[in-house]
């Protein structure tokens, strides 16, 4: 019995369509599209995951384990599955489609134990989002290698959307002009206390204190990226101008700051503690503080990462829609001054991620190991795919904190004036 034709026969009879890609079992049978990304089907293992968890979380593991490869376009075999999904063309499964799918098993060996989930899954214990539980999550993913992500980033470490004024900028140039965009919205001038909350591997602290005479104090619970920053500030002479703390924001004290940047760090905080989030961020700015927010969003219905992201990439993250992200800020007394969108900003600082990951592959999987660099290859590819498709955004929010009542504040047009100059 020819393995692959057996599969593509069942899996059409539950899809109602014919496969949009083609597969290949460990026996080399071949079905499906000729030219098509081909699903390589390398064990009984691959399936026996997918009978244990029929969704996202058991692909990935399939995937992440190296038991189900593709060959061709990743990208592209993501985007023909998400259409069907999309189209409403995957339909419950019948109680037939079921027989049939346990008789399939059945003649392939295939069912058994659950696998073990591959070693590259995220393994967190205690109430989601408390302090500990937090560093536990970010350690998982900004403790993984600092040199991994030397070889995958920009040369100043930005791990977060990039601004591109040309298509013909690189990442680096693209990295510098987001950097300058956020430090210009905050009106940074020389000798101006700024606070970086999730300040990553420094890339605005150092960028705000080198070019613009800033005094920056950043936080980050990561380990790794403070022992980096602090070797940049060494290089760069800025220990006495940048402070780097292992913090979480919870604990920040040391108001007022003249202006508050926080670039992607609202994702990780939680559905649950974001009024705290935007509570410390308007206890922690002066009146007529700037705060520049940098943030993912999604629809209302799909607020977390997905298996495969809170799995893998970045446990227990939370996205939710930009207006939400509004309404949460002002509640805590913020007042929005604008809202720029960036979503194909996202899609070009990926895809230059991706490129490099792809051409530097086997000396990052020497850095990091075969299973974490499959994590990186399936998160960029679905991450483009996100912005790309709209189901994923990401905007920069300036808001001001307001004066008393009664005393006059710089008025709102200026700041986009001096944002855009």
């Amino acid at each position: 019995m020819a393995i692959a034709p057996t599969l593509a026969r069942t899996a059409e009879r539950v899809l109602g369509v014919p496969l949009p890609v083609r597969l290949r079992a460990w026996d080399d049978s071949e079905a499906g599209p000729l030219g098509a990304p081909v699903a390589v089907v390398r064990s009984r293992r691959a399936l026996r995951r997918l009978l244990w968890d029929p969704d996202e979380l058991g692909l990935a593991r399939a995937y992440v384990s190296g038991d189900l490869d593709v060959e061709g376009d990743l990208a592209e075999a993501l985007s023909l599955f998400w259409a069907l999904a999309r189209d409403r063309k995957i339909a419950k499964v019948s109680l037939r489609d079921k027989a049939g799918i346990v008789a399939t098993g059945l003649r392939l060996g295939v069912f058994g134990p659950r696998p073990p989930a591959p070693a590259a899954e995220a393994r967190l214990a205690g109430q989601r989002h408390s302090k500990a539980r937090d560093r536990a999550a970010i350690a998982h993913h900004y403790d993984l290698s600092n040199a991994f992500y030397q070889r995958v980033l920009d040369p100043r470490m930005a791990y977060s959307c990039a601004y591109f004024e040309s298509p013909d900028q690189t990442v680096e140039q693209a990295q510098r002009a987001k950097l300058d965009l956020v430090c210009r919205k905050l009106g940074l001038r020389e000798g101006d206390r700024l606070l970086d909350v999730g300040c990553g591997w420094g890339s605005l602290a150092i960028h705000a204190a080198r070019h613009y005479g800033a005094r920056v104090v950043g936080i980050t619970l990561s380990a790794e990226q403070r022992a980096f920053i602090l070797g940049r500030l060494d290089e760069y002479g800025l220990t006495g101008q940048v402070e780097i703390r292992l913090q979480d924001y919870r604990d920040l004290t040391d108001a007022p700051f003249d202006a508050i940047g926080t670039l992607e760090m609202g994702e990780h905080v939680g559905a649950e503690n974001y009024p705290t989030y935007a509570a410390t961020l308007f206890r922690m700015l002066r009146p007529q503080g700037r705060l520049l927010l940098q943030q993912m969003s999604r629809g209302a219905t799909a607020q977390g990462g997905g298996a495969f992201i809170e799995s893998y990439v970045a446990p227990d993250m939370n996205m939710r829609p930009v207006g939400q992200t509004v309404d949460l800020l002002e509640a805590a007394g913020l007042e929005v001054r604008d809202v720029e969108a960036l979503r194909e900003h996202y899609v070009w600082t990926v895809q230059a991620w991706a490129e490099t990951l792809e051409a530097e592959w086997d000396d990052l999987v020497g850095v990091v190991g075969e299973q974490q660099a499959r994590v990186w290859r399936l998160y960029l590819a679905g991450g483009a795919l996100a912005f790309r498709e709209n189901r994923m955004g990401v905007h920069q929010i300036l808001a001001v904190r307001p004066t008393p009542a009664g005393v006059s504040g710089f008025p709102a047009t200026r700041d986009l004036e001096r944002a855009t100059s």
